[in-house]
């Protein structure tokens, strides 16, 4: 959870773009970031991989008029509604966008290629029906930023009981970094966001970093496989919340429209 989901770019600009917040060509832009090319597999009516531009827009014709995000793990099939097929690769892929409108969702494969020193991610978006159902799991805006809170001060607690070297300066340093990189590549989230959304997914993506910070030692000194599996054992229920809040800030707008807030 170090970096953005593509999931999360493609749902957030997607949103934008549908809402008539950002043009085509930017939202693009925005969603492919350093990644090489970005194509669309099965689009109906299209026997070919497509570009996402036309993707985009043939989306729209067919009736999609939002984008959700569906960051599943074993055991946690988060944001996804069906059927078994997508959400098997979803879970592979460990991330998803799912279409609000039409019955249509997308699931990234992403390749290197290129010789060595040249070497650029390419990224093949399957379209692929999904269920017209409810998403699993999703709290709202304000559930997620509650339980995020909690969820900060147990992490802390938890490496520090566990003496995970991470858990001081040396994770609030990473952390730093890491929101710094974020900061000077891109906007947190797309046009039409609600502040608080934003505010979700920075403290959702801090959290995150910590739990993955968890899984490595600082200090570079040996950790055992028992003290690793104590690690994770202790933070699951962390990295959970911090998905949990990272697809309810970028489903916010979907959420939102759908209650009649927007």
């Amino acid at each position: 959870m170090l970096s953005e989901p593509r999931s999360g770019r493609l749902t957030s600009w997607g949103n934008a773009l549908f809402s008539g917040l950002v043009s085509p060509d930017d939202a693009v832009l925005a969603v492919v970031g350093d990644d090489a090319v970005h194509r669309v597999e099965g689009m109906p009516g299209e026997s070919a991989p497509v570009g996402l531009t036309l993707a985009l827009g043939r989306l729209r014709a067919l009736g999609v008029t939002g984008l959700r995000i569906a960051l599943p793990a074993p055991g946690h099939p988060l944001g996804l509604s069906g059927p078994p097929e997508f959400n098997a690769r979803a879970l592979e892929a460990g991330e998803a966008v799912v279409g609000h409108g039409a019955a249509l969702g997308l699931v990234p494969r992403v390749r290197e290629a290129g010789p060595e020193g040249d070497v650029h991610v390419e990224v093949v978006w399957d379209c692929l029906p999904v269920r017209e159902a409810p998403p699993a799991d999703v709290p709202s805006l304000g559930e997620a930023e509650r339980e995020l809170a909690e969820a900060l001060r147990e992490a802390t607690e938890v490496l520090s009981r566990l003496d995970v070297a991470g858990s001081g300066p040396v994770a609030e340093g990473a952390i730093d970094a890491y929101r710094a990189r974020a900061e000077s590549g891109r906007q947190v989230l797309a046009p039409g966001y609600p502040p608080r959304a934003a505010r979700v997914l920075a403290l959702a993506q801090r959290v995150g970093a910590l739990v993955s910070l968890a899984g490595t030692n600082g200090h570079g000194g040996a950790v055992s496989a028992s003290e690793m599996a104590a690690r994770g054992e202790a933070l699951r229920p962390v990295e959970r919340t911090a998905r949990r809040a990272q697809v309810a800030a970028y489903n916010s707008v979907v959420e939102e429209r759908e209650r009649g807030v927007r």
